[in-house]
This record gives structure tokens, sequence and C-alpha cells, in this order.
């Protein structure tokens, strides 16, 4: 659906609008007003209207300075506040989205967030819509990390194999009717794995697997344009 920037201008008032945007789903909408308006503002700065006015180079530089002082802030902006906020476990139980459609797209479909808003507004939504596609790279990263640290993965593999040993021989000797002793010997798996896991530094592995997933989805949703979604049938808006 195509709005125009207030089409009830008229009748309703710009926050009134963006609200009702909000709550309808059209977020991309919102996402489209915020580049625009950031686009005509950079383009009304920069337009002189005698061209035989002459711009001192420091006022270039000074300009310069100025964006890439906001960019950056932007930028720093998404480690202020939490991406997650409204991520829910429904948004695991639906299809994964197209990688090559969806996910990644083409060029065209990212730009750079003209404000912390706007970047705070695509990176919630856009962790909804792609976190069966983060989850599916979390678990691309930490493999490519495991293989980097073979002995972390030997660590894993330990841990794994010891808990299904464990497993094994507690419904063998029926460790269920004895409470007291399965909870010891749980408790002694528990420190055993511990140990290997540090020893074999798996730790590691999943903690570069974590900074470098944040940091990519961070960027990812940040930088990706929010394209409109199939919307629920909704009664007449008043």
């Amino acid at each position: 659906m195509v709005f125009s920037s207030n089409p009830l201008s008229l009748s309703v008032p710009d926050p009134t609008f963006e609200s009702w945007l909000r709550d309808s789903g059209y977020l991309d909408v919102i996402d489209n007003q915020q580049t625009a308006a950031a686009a005509a503002a950079t383009t009304g700065t920069s337009t002189i209207s005698d061209p035989t006015i002459t711009i001192p180079i420091s006022s270039f530089l000074f300009r310069y300075l100025v964006s890439f002082l906001s960019h950056l802030w932007t930028l720093l902006s998404l480690l202020t506040f939490n991406p997650f906020a409204k991520l829910t476990t429904n948004d695991f139980s639906g299809e994964t989205p197209s990688w090559t459609k969806g996910f990644f797209a083409d060029f065209g479909s990212y730009s750079f967030p003209a404000s912390a808003s706007q970047a705070r507004l695509r990176v919630q939504e856009n962790v909804k819509r792609y976190a069966r596609n983060y989850a599916s790279l979390f678990i691309l990263f930490f493999a490519c990390s495991l293989y980097q640290l073979p002995l972390a993965l030997v660590g894993l593999i330990s841990s794994l194999a010891l808990w299904d040993s464990f497993r094994f021989f507690s419904d063998k000797w029926g460790l269920d009717r004895f409470p007291v002793t399965e909870m010891i010997l749980v408790r002694f798996v528990q420190c055993v794995t511990a140990i290997i896991l540090l020893w074999l530094n798996v730790q590691m592995a999943l903690c570069c697997t974590l900074v470098v997933s944040y940091i990519v989805m961070l960027l990812h949703a940040a930088f990706r344009k929010l394209t409109p979604v199939k919307q629920p049938s909704h009664g007449r808006w008043k």
C-alpha cells in the first residue's frame, strides 16, 4: 500500500497519523518518510542559489565533520537500546524468509539510517522479521568458531557424550528410584562438564560467536530498509 506523507493532513495531525501507521504495522511507510525527510534536508542545505558564490574550504570540512559525527553517533546509538525488545517466541515459529529475496535482497534495499530513531525502528522490526535467519547465522558462526578451535570442538563433543552416557546408565540402573544419589551424580557430572568446557576453551568459541553474530545482526538490521509486509484485514480506520 502506498501512502503520501499524510493524506489526512487536514483532519489528522502528523503524530496521530504516524501512531496509526505504527499500530497498523505500516512501519515501512514511516521508514521511507524518515529517509525522504533526511534526503530533503540534506539537499536543502547543500543547494546554492547563486553559483558565483564561493564557499570556503573550511565550510565544507566543517559540514563533512558534522556529517561524520552524526553518522558515528547513529552507529553508536545501536548499543544504547535492546534490539530484542519486541522479539517473541512466535517469531521463531514461522517460515524462514528467503535468503536471496528477503534477507539479503539487492543493493537498493540498504541505506544508512538517517537518525538514531530510524535505526532503532529498523533494528527492532528487522530482528522480528529475520529472527530465524539470524539464528541460522549464529549456528553457522559457531560452527566456524569450532572449526578454528579444534579443542573446543573436542570439548563440546566430550560434554555431549558425557551427558548421553549418564542418561544411559541412569536408565539402566534405575537411578530415578534413588533421588538423592541421582542428584549427587548430576552435580558431579555438571562439575566435570564445566571443567571440560573451561579447559578446552569452549567458552572462547561461544563468546566469539556471540560478539560476531551480534555485530552482524545490528549492522544488517540497521541498514536493511523496511519492506511492506502482508497486512491482516482490518476494519476501516476512523
